[in-house]
């Protein structure tokens, strides 16, 4: 079966034949948990549907899995008003940033009637930003050790699909890119946009509320898509030179991890691959 994870707080997260998380705590312990298993398989075998709810399922997972992970790195209780927060703060900065800043600087470049041109320079504005965000929090201490796990997990998913044997140094000597990460979901993303956002403008030009309005109406669409040709890349290796600049920023997610943080990862994915033989037809954005 395909799996998949994510990188939480001084762990990681598995999505196998349950959800999973294992994460180091203050004792140096390896705390692990379930936090469930997906539902309504069937809807994830649809193409163009199960990318939404697959996406959902790793948004849902991954952020209950980073406050719980938190609460056992620090020993310190997550207060829900504090979850909610964080959440709606982070949904405004990502619409005000890689939504709203990309169509105001475009415009003020003097780019309006040609709507692909716009949709074009719009979408490398977007692309910059986000580039520019990943480099900035790369250099912070605490996002540096997620992207040293965000490796472990990818290096041990690579072990797993080999048929290793899950150690240490069967895990180590493998690769921190994976083409079936979410990196490569964003990049291809970024570059389905520029394209649908284009198709609008073709009768007439845009003003910016409609141009932001399509853009965050648009969203699922683009996600669907997106999910749609990650499988195809992922499924046939001779199209993977498509998904290169997905690859290439990996560079900047990933680290190469420690021996301590490997071991997380294997017994993060050993825990979800036990259990009740799964539906082979679903898989995992790694």
């Amino acid at each position: 079966m395909k799996v998949g994870g994510q990188a939480i707080i001084e762990g990681v997260l598995m999505m196998g034949k349950k959800i999973v998380i294992a994460v180091r705590n203050e004792k140096g312990e390896i705390v692990k948990e379930e936090l469930g298993k997906i539902k309504n398989k069937k809807v994830l075998k649809i193409p163009f549907v199960r990318g939404l709810f697959s996406l959902f399922y790793s948004m849902y997972f991954g952020l209950k899995g980073l406050d719980r992970s938190a609460e056992i790195a620090t020993g310190e209780e997550m207060k829900k008003s504090e979850t909610f927060f964080s959440i709606f703060i982070a949904i405004v900065v990502g619409i005000g940033l890689f939504v709203m800043l990309p169509v105001f600087l475009t415009g003020l470049l003097g780019v309006k009637d040609d709507e692909f041109l716009f949709s074009l320079v719009d979408g490398f504005i977007r692309l910059g930003l986000f580039l520019l965000y990943v480099w900035i929090i790369s250099f912070m201490k605490d996002v540096k050790r997620v992207f040293q796990y965000h490796g472990s997990e990818h290096k041990t998913i690579h072990a797993y699909e080999n048929g290793d044997e899950l150690t240490v140094e069967n895990v180590k000597k493998y690769s921190t890119i994976h083409p079936r990460c979410g990196t490569n979901f964003v990049m291809i993303f970024l570059i389905v946009a520029i394209i649908l956002f284009s198709i609008f403008g073709i009768y007439r030009p845009l003003s910016w509320v409609e141009r932001i309005v399509i853009r965050i109406v648009l969203i699922p669409v683009v996600a669907s898509v997106s999910y749609e040709l990650l499988k195809l890349f992922d499924k046939f290796p001779f199209l993977r030179f498509l998904s290169f600049p997905g690859l290439l920023l990996q560079k900047l997610t990933t680290a190469e991890p420690d021996e301590k943080q490997i071991e997380v990862a294997i017994e993060s994915l050993k825990f979800a691959l036990e259990g009740e033989e799964p539906d082979e037809d679903v898989e995992y954005v790694g």
